[in-house]
């Protein structure tokens, strides 16, 4: 292979020649058609009955988590949500590929990757409401849920950090000779960002085993795709950095899985970053703070209600015999009510006392931080009235 990087090695022409956009076609992996039904030349991952049963009811979870946590926050009971409805089989399908031991670095609309690692009810609701069983002793917004057992990095609210991060922290895993990735998620809006350049080509020119996954929802907040960039989707950008690039439906669960499972693979017997873009839509609102009848069509979210990868996935378990209709709603209505036990249960839990703001920030709190505690405190104690009861650990 010639090493484009060096003079001698580039092909010469004589006359001007101008390389246009289009010039290589990258194609969508896609095993399972709108209606569950397989094409007929693809070929299925080989997964056992359990195995697809544990995927698609982690989506079906995440969708009824999404829904009761999106109610939750329009009685004032949370302050802030983002749903993944429409994507689950990208983050749930994804994260089925992996092993234990790699480090899952996402955005904030991943938490069906951290489900599918067993991140329970409870642990989502605590980390919601900023309890005192909250990982995170409430210093972060809802949502950002991390967890060190299960090899989750903490979520950040700044668009597209967790890419450079993840390049280094996958440079480390080479270094230290483990039989690990790292998978880094994002969205479209975020391979904007110029984090999402620098972490690219830290990682190919470093070698480093990282898979970058995009989920292509369509939409950045409220800017559609196609005023975000000119060029061929994000996949083309992994080819101009000289990455091995996968673009997947990301509605279809046995794709997204046989991707990642490629990608996983290649990853760690070559020490290189893999670029997976899933082609995908986001059905829900941006956020609980967003309003998308703004700026998209009801037409145009029926036309991706169709391809629920949900229903997609559970079309093929029910042909396959492997899904009872009735049981399957049995299940669902028996989620629902879990999720709002857990939720009227916990959000009842008192929050973290004020000391937590600072007191494991530093070994020891410099006196800087605790002159404003104690001014803070004294606030609290001036105008109780003003704020909520914190269980009266002041």
């Amino acid at each position: 292979m010639k090493d484009r990087n060096h003079l001698s090695d580039v092909s010469l022409t004589h006359k001007v020649s101008v390389i246009d956009k289009g010039l290589v076609d990258i194609p969508m992996l896609q095993i399972l058609q709108p209606d569950g039904t397989p094409h007929s030349d693809a070929s299925l991952p080989e997964l056992a009955q359990e195995a697809v049963l544990k995927i698609y009811r982690t989506m079906r979870f995440i969708r009824v988590l999404d829904e009761r946590m999106v109610a939750a926050q329009r009685q004032g009971r949370i302050s802030f949500y983002l749903a993944s409805t429409g994507e689950e089989a990208a983050s749930v399908a994804s994260a089925a590929a992996l092993e234990p031991q790699d480090m899952i670095m996402s955005q904030y609309r991943e938490q069906g990757a951290l489900a599918y690692r067993g991140y329970s009810t409870e642990a989502f609701m605590n980390q919601m409401f900023s309890n005192e069983k909250d990982p995170n002793k409430g210093r972060q917004m809802p949502i950002h849920y991390g967890d060190k057992a299960l090899n989750f990095m903490t979520i950040s609210s700044p668009l597209g950090t967790q890419i450079p991060q993840a390049s280094g922290y996958a440079y480390g895993q080479k270094m230290a000779g483990q039989p690990a990735v790292t998978i880094c998620y994002f969205g479209e809006g975020a391979a904007s960002e110029g984090d999402f350049h620098a972490g690219l080509n830290m990682a190919a020119v470093l070698h480093c085993p990282v898979i970058f996954f995009c989920r292509n929802n369509g939409y950045a907040i409220s800017t559609p795709a196609e005023e975000q960039f000119a060029g061929d989707g994000i996949a083309s950008r992994g080819l101009g950095y000289g990455i091995k690039t996968i673009r997947v439906d990301g509605n279809d669960a046995f794709a997204v899985y046989a991707a990642t499972k490629q990608a996983r693979e290649i990853a760690l017997a070559e020490n290189c970053p893999v670029l997976i873009e899933a082609m995908s839509y986001r059905l829900a609102a941006h956020s609980t703070s967003d309003d998308p009848t703004g700026y998209r069509s009801k037409e145009e979210e029926a036309r991706w209600q169709a391809k629920d990868p949900i229903v997609r996935l559970g079309n093929w378990l029910k042909a396959k015999g492997w899904l009872d209709e009735e049981q399957d709603g049995k299940d669902v209505d028996q989620m629902r009510q879990d999720v709002l036990n857990e939720l009227k249960r916990v959000e009842k839990v008192p929050v973290c006392g004020i000391d937590d703001l600072v007191e494991d920030v530093y070994d020891t709190p410099p006196w800087h931080l605790k002159e404003q505690l104690e001014e803070l405190k004294q606030h609290i104690r001036q105008y109780p009235d003003a704020y909520p009861k914190t269980s009266g650990r002041l």
